[in-house]
């Protein structure tokens, strides 16, 4: 017969968390300078929008060459998350974080020194390849590190991380830009990157290093790999600009994409030891969440692409006007995911999924009926009502993607699911740059069969101005040019903003169509508890 004091004792353990269950300061020092890694590496895709026209002015580049900048960036950053799961098992993950971070600052300073744009494009595609490796890291950090109790909150901070990144771009672009100058928004990447650094060196044990892994890599695969998503792309960000299928560079690349794609998907399928399991995509949740994520990446990278597009364009707002509104994005997710990541372990993730879905398009909904006065007023509660959506979608595909991984192909799911939503941002940001060329001309076009020179009121206001340019002094030929300018000035603007209108549709309908992609997904919840998340 057990006496009372071993009885309170046996009470007590079991009532007590197991100590596995426990995570000591290091481990969470650790995954924090993770987070910090992924956010920043997210965050400087979208930095530099907000700021391109002073650098194109600095480096004399056209708006046309300027995009480079970022797919130099989106193309190395691509390339290199597929291969972070083998670099990690050859140089130990605690050396790979802290060198490919100190590569990545050097590279930053290189960008904000860049004396041409031929220097700009390379120090940005080194800067992509660097720190593209800090966002899946990130996430396998939390499946590795935390026992399956702790996962939620891990997951809850890289969701985070994920949404508040793309929207926190522009702001924090912009207002740096204005304050010190454009280069400063690569010189600040020191701070959060000296963090980094010091929290992985205190955080994590050392691992032993594995070069001879670097003898039995699959290269051609990994040369596949890079080869079809480099060119893939390059075929996305180029392809508006350059007519798509009219362009003789545009097909060389997709060409050049599908061989390696196939290439790639074969040669990885056939081995024994790929340096990426591709076999993951044949499971249902995987497939379903690596989808989803494409979608939102598309919403997430299209968003930021189409607001501060406009708000330049159209309302003429300055980078840092710019950024006000779309922080109203960023800001109400910090309070909004300590609740998601509660309800998660508690409610059926699909149906948490399903409302971030419905909340986030309903914000594109909201933004589809702009004209040519809208702005920072009208715009804000559509930023509040994405914001609230955002942290639910993030969170819960996470646990989707991440649901009866096994152990060893942690590093693999992790690579391939971020892998797919920064592709979903390329697809997503082609897709609304063409919606724009092709809606303008439309809506051009069909405004412009009754603004015509014969219509009562375009006869009436020409005069008008006709007459006011005249007052000014001058002569009454030029006077008449100018205010057929204007009209057509007019005529082009609404028509732009009717493409925008149709771009913020086409995304919601995307964001919609996904909550029914979710009955294929199976009911999760993320783990929570003592010894929770066993499967």
């Amino acid at each position: 017969m057990s006496s009372p004091t071993n009885t309170m004792t046996a009470g007590s353990m079991a009532a007590a968390p197991p100590i596995a269950d426990k995570v000591d300061l290091r481990t969470w020092i650790a995954v924090a300078a993770g987070m910090l890694g992924a956010f920043m590496a997210i965050l400087d895709i979208q930095i530099t929008n907000s700021s391109l026209k002073d650098i194109l002015g600095t480096l004399s580049a056209t708006q046309e060459e300027g995009s480079w900048i970022s797919t130099a960036y989106l193309c190395a950053e691509i390339v290199v998350i597929p291969m972070t799961a083998l670099l990690a098992r050859v140089f130990g993950m605690r050396m790979y974080m802290m060198g490919t971070t100190a590569l990545f600052l050097v590279f930053s300073t290189l960008c904000g020194s860049a004396w041409n744009l031929e220097s700009m494009i390379v120090f940005r595609a080194l800067q992509g390849f660097t720190g593209g490796a800090l966002i899946p890291m990130a996430m396998t950090l939390v499946m590795a590190k935390l026992p399956a109790s702790h996962r939620s909150v891990g997951m809850a901070i890289f969701g985070l991380t994920a949404t508040l990144a793309p929207a926190m771009g522009p702001t924090l672009g912009g207002y740096l830009s204005e304050i010190y100058g454009w280069p400063s928004i690569f010189y600040i990447n020191w701070v959060p990157g000296l963090l980094l650094i010091g929290g992985i060196w205190w955080g994590l044990d050392r691992s032993p290093s594995n070069l001879r892994l670097l003898l039995k890599a699959d290269w051609l695969g990994i040369f596949l790999m890079a080869m079809g998503l480099g060119c893939l792309t390059i075929f996305l960000e180029e392809g508006n600009s350059k007519e798509w299928f009219e362009s003789g560079f545009i097909i060389t690349f997709a060409t050049l994409s599908l061989i390696g794609l196939v290439g790639w998907a074969v040669t990885s399928l056939t081995r024994p030891d790929p340096f990426v399991n591709l076999r993951l995509y044949g499971q249902r949740n995987f497939i379903v969440a690596t989808i989803l994520s494409a979608v939102i990446g598309m919403g997430l990278y299209g968003s930021s692409f189409l607001l501060p597009l406009y708000l330049g364009q159209i309302a003429g707002y300055t980078p840092m006007q710019i950024g006000e509104v779309i922080m109203w994005a960023g800001l109400p997710q910090l309070f909004i995911m300590p609740f998601a990541a509660a309800l998660s372990s508690k409610v059926d993730n699909r149906i948490l999924c399903s409302i971030g879905l419905t909340l986030f398009g309903i914000s594109c909904l909201m933004n589809s009926h702009m004209d040519a006065t809208t702005g920072y007023d009208q715009l804000f509660w559509s930023q509040v009502v994405r914001a609230l959506g955002q942290p639910f979608i993030m969170l819960t595909l996470s646990s989707f993607a991440m649901h009866k991984i096994p152990p060893q192909d942690t590093s693999s799911a992790s690579s391939l699911f971020n892998m797919t939503r920064n592709l979903g941002g390329s697809i997503g940001i082609a897709m609304l740059a063409t919606t724009l060329t092709n809606r303008e001309h439309f809506h051009s076009a069909i405004i412009g069969q009754s603004v015509t020179a014969m219509s009562a009121p375009v006869q009436e206001r020409l005069e008008q101005l006709t007459a006011a340019f005249m007052a000014n002094g001058i002569d009454p030929a030029t006077a008449a040019n100018q205010a057929l300018a204007v009209i057509g000035g007019v005529v082009r603007r609404e028509a732009y903003v009717m493409a925008y209108n149709d771009g913020f549709v086409i995304m919601a309908v995307f964001l919609f169509a996904c909550v029914g992609a979710l009955l294929f997904a199976d009911n999760v919840k993320a783990p929570s508890g003592p010894g929770a998340g066993a499967h």
